[in-house]
């Protein structure tokens, strides 16, 4: 009986040294499953913040909770052998981490589609922009050609010109000349084209006078003036009153020196633009 005793002891203990062992076997199996689903939620994690996506605070707090929790848990599992109720924790721990990466996960994925539409609404805006801005920058050219067009337009021109030389007698009597040494002045007569769009007003005339050498002849008080894109220095400056009706103008000009043989040009400007040109001969 006693050697039985002792035989059923030594088969109990026995087995009870194998359930040890497979309890510590399977306790080391799970330990590595959930270090291996810790590695899996890490790899998760930094996939996504791989995307490189501009996180919030809240959102980047949040990352960081994450990244403390594994590396927590990592230390808990390294240590020896782990208590049935410490494995326990610890499986609900990784289950509750694995929650809150896959929800992170989500959060940064919807994160990422609202980052795209942003990103689109403002590429669509920056283009309506630019269409915009084309627009505008047409629609300036067009009003600028337009202005262009009404300044030409509305710019008054020569219809008929005619120009005499005169020679003054000592009683101060004036009388045509055709020949250039009694000459001392001119009179250019001309009327204006019939321009309903010019202002019915007040309009400078700046005249050029160009000798039979090509030079122009100035004054001592003769100043400048634009016309046509171009500064432009000017003979003999006057003004007239243009109402539109066809009347004929004089213009009074004495040579500051002696006239010379040969063909003179005559330009005449108004409005920032060339009235006309014309000229005389003098023997």
């Amino acid at each position: 009986m006693v050697v039985l005793a002792l035989l059923a002891t030594d088969v109990y203990l026995y087995l009870q040294k194998n359930k040890s062992n497979e309890k510590i076997v399977y306790q080391n199996d799970e330990k590595t499953r959930l270090q291996t689903e810790l590695d899996s939620l890490e790899a998760q994690i930094e996939q996504v913040n791989a995307g490189k996506t501009k996180l919030s605070t809240e959102m980047q707090a949040k990352n960081d909770s994450l990244t403390a929790k594994i590396k927590v848990l990592r230390t808990e599992l390294a240590k020896g052998q782990l208590t049935r109720g410490e494995l326990d924790k610890a499986q609900e721990d990784v289950k509750q981490l694995r929650y809150f990466v896959t929800k992170y996960t989500a959060d940064i994925e919807e994160l990422k589609k609202q980052n795209t539409s942003l990103t689109n609404e403002r590429d669509t805006l920056k283009t309506n922009l630019a269409t915009v801005s084309d627009k505008a920058t047409t629609l300036e050219k067009q009003n600028q050609d337009l202005d262009t067009k009404v300044k030409v337009a509305s710019a008054i021109k020569l219809a008929t010109s005619d120009i005499v030389a005169y020679k003054v007698k000592n009683s101060g009597k004036e009388v045509e000349v055709s020949r250039a040494s009694p000459a001392k002045k001119i009179k250019i007569n001309f009327t204006i084209a019939n321009n309903a769009v010019a202002e019915k007003t007040m309009h400078d005339i700046y005249i050029r006078i160009i000798d039979p050498t090509g030079n122009l002849i100035t004054s001592t008080d003769a100043g400048t003036f634009n016309a046509d894109g171009q500064d432009l220095q000017f003979t003999y400056k006057t003004s007239i009153d243009f109402k539109d009706d066809g009347t004929t103008y004089t213009v009074d000009w004495t040579n500051p020196g002696a006239f010379q043989k040969g063909n003179y040009t005559v330009m005449l400007y108004a409005d920032g633009y060339t009235m006309g040109k014309t000229g005389f001969m003098l023997k």
